[in-house]
């Protein structure tokens, strides 16, 4: 017979060794839903912005800073700098006249333009123009520097798959090998948008996959907003979305990110998804319950959306931009949505 002293020595044993008995740990590992760490959580943009103006006052952009940049922080990820477990989300301000130096990784990024004017951003040697709710693209390794020409402060979203690329430890950065700080003055703007038309899908992408970025790398918000409007006068619904794609294979804009807008203009159903998303309150004012969460938000505002929490949304108009890790879950083969019949909002 087995005694308890015999258990005992086993499980020293097994500490000793770096081993874990997985009898001890399943219902930690096999879990019959995901449980992230992160949290709903909405971070204000009157919270934000006059920190970011209190940040290009006393922080200067300068070798060795290389961006000014606020990291939305969850507060279930333990001090992490992530806005969700496989998803970086910032707001960037750049000042008047201010060049921010160029340089490259592996996560690939988006920038989705809040208010601003004057400022582009050179991708491999393509100066994109922005302006307030443009998506410009800086796909995984492609050099990338922004400059402000005008003398007024710009701000925008920042979204990479940092976590993800981190988490499969294949993180690469490099700065500019020089000479200067950034790539050379651009003598054609917005060159891939002269050879690529925008194209976007309605709702979702379900099956198009692609390992490589889309060619495209700004989108322009007058045209989202047209595909919206063209969506909405055909449809009843609460919520109307349509996600940007790569113009050449219709698969999302990148490998691991996907990008979306989302008009809203009643009350939506609640819906849950595998994986993450942030969500970025580009005009109007609503609330959003997440996970049974209530936040009202307006521009400017940002919120996390963790893996399977129920979503719901209500406005009477209003235009969120959305990031997520779908294209990651869907080449997986984990993509999951469910549509929760009981809805939280009154």
């Amino acid at each position: 017979m087995n005694s308890d002293s015999d258990l005992a020595a086993l499980y020293a044993g097994l500490e000793a060794a770096d081993l874990q008995p997985l009898w001890t740990i399943t219902d930690e590992l096999l879990t019959p839903e995901p449980r992230p760490a992160a949290v709903p959580w909405l971070w204000p943009a009157s919270t934000m912005k006059p920190l970011a103006r209190e940040a290009i006052r006393l922080v200067p952009v300068e070798r060795g800073g290389e961006r000014r940049v606020l990291a939305l922080a969850n507060p279930g990820l333990g001090g992490r700098p992530y806005a969700v477990g496989t998803l970086w989300g910032a707001l960037q301000c750049l000042g008047p006249r201010e060049v921010a130096p160029a340089h490259r990784h592996t996560p690939s990024a988006i920038r989705f333009v809040l208010e601003g004017a004057g400022v582009w951003t050179t991708v491999d040697g393509d100066a994109c123009d922005m302006g307030p709710g443009d998506l410009v693209l800086t796909p995984s390794m492609q050099w990338h520097d922004h400059t402000n020409a005008g003398d007024s402060e710009m701000f925008w979203f920042d979204g990479l798959d940092l976590p993800i690329v981190q988490a499969l430890d294949g993180v690469f950065f490099e700065p500019w090998p020089g000479p200067g700080s950034s790539q050379s003055p651009a003598t054609e703007h917005n060159r891939s948008e002269t050879r690529y038309r925008a194209r976007y899908t309605d709702g979702s992408v379900t099956d198009a996959l692609s390992a490589q970025p889309s060619d495209l790398l700004i989108y322009r918000w007058a045209e989202t907003d047209a595909q919206l409007e063209r969506l909405a006068r055909a449809s009843d619904d609460a919520l109307i979305a349509v996600e940007y794609t790569d113009p050449r294979t219709g698969a999302s804009v990148l490998p691991t990110l996907g990008c979306a807008v989302h008009r809203v203009r009643g009350r939506s159903a609640p819906v849950r998804r595998a994986g993450n998303a942030v969500y970025v309150v580009f005009r109007g004012a609503g609330e959003s319950v997440v996970g049974g969460r209530r936040f009202a938000w307006e521009p400017g505002d940002m919120f996390a959306v963790p893996s399977w929490a129920a979503v719901e949304h209500a406005s009477d108009g209003a235009d969120l931009f959305v990031l997520s890790d779908e294209p990651v879950l869907r080449a997986l083969g984990l993509n999951r949505r469910q549509i929760v019949v009981e809805g939280a909002l009154p």
